[in-house]
């Protein structure tokens, strides 16, 4: 092994990149909004950066998160410019405990001194890009997974939960572990007909093996294939690349955007601040500022390196649908049309596709139609219900200067607040059982816009509006198939043929360097059958007074993958607040395996599969491990929202992969089972930080025990960032390098979490 050939390493050693590695531009936003680095510290996928963001929206949870700030023992908000608050959810709910609520958020926002928009001035994400909150190049979380929106404009956003949002209230900054980062290249150009919304639905069905699981994602492309993707087709892409499984999704500060942002900036000195706008709009779009933005643009360098590489052909893309009930269906529109699949409801909601460009296209359907109508606006289909509501309040005005907004009033549609609505199964028109509804929004898991017993597709305005007019899935017929069609090209890579790649020298030569700093990193962390892992002083992470140097026990393993929240922690406990530790602990991955709370003891090491923790945004899924005595869990990967809650609740994990294929190669050989069972909505998510529901639980086929105690040895040494495992007595050991846990986020665990050190750093 190279590890242990002085003669390869040394070579490796000399051909090993500066210490300025070339950064990713997800990578170097990061950089920009952490705080504490180490002088001539340049951040890469995994390491963990304590964040002060640009901007940290809430919603309708602005109250939720409220209450934890006020119980952490805050009153004022750290940096009120750094805090939006948005009132987009629940908006038809007129109950007098909403209207409650309501009232509370925005007196607290007004005392606050934070900016604040009321129910009906539109959905938090869109007002974020079109009030520039959401700026190029900033880095801007919400306490709502759909903040990827932000991607669309250049702006990394990605989503915490109510702890990490009250966290930057109080102090004005959170933790972050920086995600692997997969880099997808689109080549071709977008056909007439095709839109944003037809290429994310694509991705999410024909990427559909959870490829960029937790990953950032990066968008990519020549000028020519970039220009065919406006703005608002952008934002629709990046906004479903929550669906895709990715904590971002980002689009280069290009020229495009830059037409986009002149335009903006030009509109707010002609027009100033609308009553709508909280604060002057005019102070975040002007052209000084976007001056000085152009002068410094950000981009990744090259050779830059990334986790993945898929690419996806647009110029051989038709419309696509998705469903009925997943995202990770995705079929080609005309498929569809030759089923003769009747509707009952059709919803152009969301901050998806409702923006003034998604409502045109939606009522050019309809006008198109009329030509053929003597000219009148055609109803739609008898039988069929259609619901529009706009992005924001300024998307509907907009629509109605142009007739569009009437044209589908003419048509039949029923108006409803500009607000989510429909989309999280809240208000009007919801999915009665045994209907069928499409929509331009984002999500179509069983329950998400009403009944179980209902389906739901997903597709572009455009068809979204056929559909409505013809009552059954049906597009426009903008499209027309290209002569030659073979299929739509796509796979992993840059999409480039060998025999057309041409680089220069010193693009070669950063290939080079590339390959052979991931041949170093690889020899850095394999360590096996004994072999020792070297790491220098230098390399040693500093470990705080108090914090363990060293993790230790036995493995205690549990061989599932996708095992979600709800399994570890029962759902009819969540709403329970008297709810001792000691039953905690009992009902521990009670509803994984019964037998857990016998088997499992205090101290043990706990491994599971992969994706461990996906699911709903429960903190009593980490809480309740930590009251089963269990300090550490290791996975082969973790749902995000599971990692951000173990850490901000204390408890500690690691992910390694390897350590949970050798427990099956050792214990249950076979691979997981494939599931194929449907995928419901999680209940109690609609004011939550809800990510999509998990895949179905899956486990070997030939395990005999869910939960079985090993006889290995787990130790995780954190000064060294290193783990060692002995697989049983007199079995062989081996040593692996991890992740890093630096100095910051050992503070947040060795105070208790991140309330009890935000109160910490309050009361100093």
């Amino acid at each position: 092994m190279l590890a242990n050939d002085p003669n390869s390493s040394a070579i490796l050693s000399s051909l090993k990149s500066s210490t300025a590695a070339p950064q990713t531009l997800t990578e170097k936003i990061v950089q920009r909004y952490s705080l504490g680095l180490a002088k001539d510290k340049y951040v890469k996928a995994g390491d963990y950066v304590t964040l002060s963001p640009y901007h940290c929206m809430t919603h309708d949870n602005s109250w939720p998160v409220a209450l934890k700030f006020m119980s952490i023992g805050a009153s004022k908000i750290h940096d009120p410019s750094q805090i939006v608050m948005t009132l987009d959810h629940d908006v038809q709910n007129q109950s007098d405990s909403n209207l409650k609520k309501y009232r509370q958020i925005e007196e607290f926002a007004k005392k606050q001194g934070v900016d604040f928009y009321p129910a009906g001035r539109g959905i938090g994400h869109q007002i974020m890009v079109e009030e520039g909150y959401a700026w190029p190049g900033t880095l801007a979380v919400a306490s709502d997974s759909h903040s990827n929106m932000y991607g669309g404009v250049g702006c990394l956003g990605t989503p915490v939960v109510r702890t990490d949002a009250a966290s930057i209230w109080a102090t004005g900054r959170t933790w972050w572990q920086i995600p692997p980062i997969a880099k997808v290249t689109f080549t071709g150009v977008l056909p007439k007909g095709v839109t944003g919304k037809d290429v994310i639905v694509a991705l999410c069905g024909l990427f559909n093996n959870d490829e960029v699981l937790n990953h950032a994602i990066e968008f990519t492309g020549v000028e020519e294939t970039m220009k065919s993707l406006p703005v608002d087709d952008r934002l629709a892409i990046a906004n479903m690349t929550t669906e895709w499984g990715a904590l971002s999704g980002l689009f280069p500060i290009d020229s495009i955007l830059q037409g986009w942002l002149r335009y903006k900036a030009t509109a707010a000195a002609l027009f100033k601040s609308s009553e709508s706008a909280s604060g002057n709009t005019e102070e975040r779009f002007n052209h000084d500022r976007l001056d000085a933005l152009f002068e410094h643009q950000l981009s990744a360098d090259k050779g830059a390196k990334y986790e993945k590489y898929l690419h996806l052909d647009l110029s051989t893309l038709s419309p696509y649908v998705s469903g009925p009930n997943s995202v990770k269906v995705a079929t080609p529109l005309n498929q569809l049309e030759s089923q003769d699949i009747k509707i009952d409801r059709a919803y152009l909601v969301s901050c998806t596709n409702s923006r003034a460009s998604d409502l045109a296209a939606a009522a050019k359907v309809f006008k198109d139609a009329a030509k053929a109508n003597s000219g009148k606006i055609p109803k739609i289909a008898d039988g069929v219900s259609f619901y529009i509501a706009a992005a924001s309040l300024p998307e509907q005005q907009a629509a109605e200067e142009q007739g569009d907004w009437q044209a589908m009033l003419d048509a039949g549609a029923q108006p409803l607040p500009a607000g989510c609505g429909p989309c999280i199964g809240l208000g009007t028109g919801l999915l009665e059982p045994g209907e069928v509804g499409i929509s331009a929004s984002n999500r179509n898991f069983k329950g998400r816009m009403g009944s179980t017993d209902a389906k739901a597709y997903l597709a572009s305005p455009e068809v979204v509006a056929a559909s409505a007019l013809h009552g059954k899935i049906s597009g426009p017929g903008w499209y027309e198939i290209p002569a030659g069609f073979d299929g739509v090209v796509r796979g992993e890579g840059d999409g480039i043929r060998e025999e057309d790649r041409m680089i220069s020298v010193e693009e070669a030569l950063e290939k080079i360097i590339a390959q052979a700093d991931e041949l170093v990193e690889s020899a850095e962390k394999e360590g096996i059958d004994g072999a020792k892992v070297e790491g220098s002083a230098s390399g040693l992470t500093e470990v705080l007074p108090g914090f363990p140097e060293k993790v230790e026990g036995e493995i205690v393993f549990c061989d599932a993958d996708n095992i979600n929240t709800d399994g570890i922690y029962p759902g009819k406990y969540t709403y329970q607040d008297d709810v001792t530790l000691e039953k905690m602990a009992e009902v521990c991955m009670s509803n994984y395996d019964t037998a857990f709370s016998s088997i499992a003891k205090k101290g043990d090491i706990l491994v599971a599969g992969y994706n461990f923790g996906c699911g709903s945004s429960r903190e009593q899924a980490a809480t309740a491990i930590l009251a089963k005595k269990i300090p550490i869990v290791i996975a082969g990967s973790f749902g995000n929202i599971f990692s951000r809650n173990s850490i901000n609740n204390a408890l500690m994990g690691v992910e390694v992969p390897r350590l949970v294929q050798r427990l099956r190669e050792t214990f249950s050989a076979p691979a997981p089972e494939h599931v194929t069972e449907e995928i419901t909505e999680p209940s109690q998510n609609r004011q939550s930080l809800d990510t999509p529901p998990p895949a179905p639980q899956t486990t070997p086929s030939q395990v005999k025990s869910l939960t079985r105690r090993t006889g290995w040895k787990f130790v995780w040494d954190v000064r060294r960032s290193e783990v060692t495992v002995q697989e049983g007595e007199g079995g062989p050991t081996w040593r692996q390098k991890v992740s890093e846990l630096p100095p910051n986020v050992q503070e947040i665990i060795a105070r208790g979490g991140l309330e009890k050190w935000v109160k910490k750093e309050i009361d100093g």
